[in-house]
C-alpha cells in the first residue's frame, strides 16, 4: 500500500508573520518548518528559536482561552513547529512542497529570499510571498518557473481569521492555485483569488471605511464610541451575514446608484463617484433581486426562499451578538381561545 505524502510547508522568515503562519499550520497538523535564513551566531539563533517557540505557544494558549481546545494541548501543538537556521536551508527547502515567504518588507529582502528558493527548492514546489505592499508582478520575474508563484496575503491574526487572499500574475498556473486552495481549505481557511491589486481586496476596502470613519469623528459628526457601535452593529453585523455585492443585489443597485450621486454632490465627488459597473447595471436594469439579475442571478421561483435564507443569516448574527430581543407578546385572552 502506497504511503500518502504529508505536505511540508516552510515558513521562510522567523518574524511575526512566520510565527503566525506556523501557528495556523501546526493547529491544522500540517508539517511546518520555520526557516530563518539570516547568518547569525549560534547563541543568537538559539535565542530566536526560543522567542519564536514562546510566541507560537502564546498563540496556542490564547486559542485555548478562546475555547478552541483544552489548554493542556497548547504545548504539544506548539511543539509541532520545527525551527531551522541558515545552515539547514538547503535541506529544508529541498523538502518543501510550499514555501510561504515572510521576510522583511523590502524588495531586496524578497529578492534574496526568492533566490534562495531558486537554488534549493524543487521545480514542483509552490512559492508564495506574504508581502502586503509589493505587487506579485514585481516579484514573479525573480522566481525560477514563475508559473508556480503568487502572493498570498493572510489577514491578521493568521491563525484566527479564515480568509486568505491569493494574488496571481498572468502566468500563474491554475494547478498551483488549485493545490494551494485545497491546502488552505484543509486548514479551515477560505481562499479568495484576485489579480495584481494594490492593497489586495480586504485592506483596500477597509482603508476606505476606516478613513471615512476617522473623518466623520474629526468633523464632529459623531463620537468615536457611537461610530464603533454603528460599524459593529450596523455595518459589521449585516456584512457578516451578507457579502457586500450580495447586499447591493438584495437592496437594489438603483439604491446604491442614487445614494452615490447624492453623496457625490453633498460630500465628495471623488470619494463617492458612481462605479462604471453600477452605471451599466442601471442602464441594463440589472438591479439585483428585484429584476432577477445583478452581480448574481436570481430565479423568480426561488426568490422567497432566498429572502428567508438571507434573513436567517441576519437573525443568526443578531443572536450571536446577543442583540436579538423577543417581542412583548399580548396577554392571552383565554375567553376567546
Amino acid at each position: 500500500m502506497t504511503a500518502v505524502h504529508a505536505p511540508h510547508v516552510v515558513a521562510l522568515g522567523a518574524g511575526r508573520m512566520g510565527r503566525g503562519l506556523a501557528t495556523a499550520l501546526a493547529y491544522a497538523n500540517i508539517k511546518v518548518t520555520v526557516l530563518d535564513a539570516r547568518q547569525r551566531t549560534p547563541e543568537a539563533q538559539s535565542d530566536l528559536a526560543q522567542q519564536g517557540h514562546a510566541e507560537v505557544l502564546a498563540n496556542m494558549g490564547m486559542l485555548a482561552q478562546l475555547g478552541a481546545f483544552d489548554e493542556a494541548f497548547a504545548q504539544p501543538l506548539a511543539q509541532r513547529v520545527q525551527w531551522a537556521d541558515a545552515a539547514q536551508a538547503p535541506e529544508v527547502l529541498a523538502d518543501a512542497d510550499w514555501v510561504f515567504e515572510g521576510v522583511t518588507e523590502t524588495l531586496q529582502a524578497k529578492q534574496d529570499a526568492l533566490e534562495l528558493c531558486n537554488q534549493h527548492c524543487r521545480d514542483d514546489a509552490i512559492l508564495t510571498s506574504t508581502t502586503s505592499s509589493i505587487l506579485v508582478t514585481q516579484l514573479a520575474p525573480l522566481v525560477h518557473r514563475p508559473e508556480r508563484f503568487f502572493n498570498m496575503h493572510w489577514l491578521n491574526p493568521a491563525f484566527l481569521i479564515p480568509v486568505v487572499e491569493i494574488s496571481t500574475h498572468p502566468d500563474t498556473s491554475a494547478d498551483a492555485v488549485q493545490r494551494t486552495r485545497a491546502l488552505l481549505q484543509s486548514m479551515g481557511k477560505l481562499p479568495v483569488v484576485c489579480g495584481p491589486a494594490p492593497g489586495y481586496v480586504v485592506p483596500r476596502l477597509q482603508a476606505l471605511m476606516m478613513n471615512e470613519a476617522a473623518r466623520m469623528v474629526d468633523e464632529g459628526i459623531i463620537s468615536a464610541q457611537d461610530m464603533d457601535i454603528a460599524t459593529r452593529y450596523g455595518l459589521g453585523l449585516r456584512f457578516a451575514a451578507l457579502g457586500v455585492l450580495e447586499f447591493i443585489d438584495f437592496g437594489g443597485a438603483d439604491i446604491l446608484y442614487h445614494a452615490s450621486r447624492e453623496l457625490a454632490a453633498s460630500v465628495s465627488a471623488e470619494r463617492y463617484a458612481t462605479p462604471d459597473i453600477i452605471e451599466r447595471m442601471m442602464h441594463n436594469q440589472q438591479l439585483g433581486l428585484k429584476t432577477g439579475q445583478g452581480f448574481f442571478s436570481y430565479k423568480p421561483s426561488e426568490s422567497a426562499a432566498y429572502r428567508l435564507d438571507a434573513m436567517t443569516r441576519v437573525m443568526a448574527m443578531l443572536r450571536h451578538t446577543d442583540m436579538w430581543r423577543p417581542p412583548v407578546l399580548p396577554e392571552r385572552n383565554d375567553s376567546s381561545a
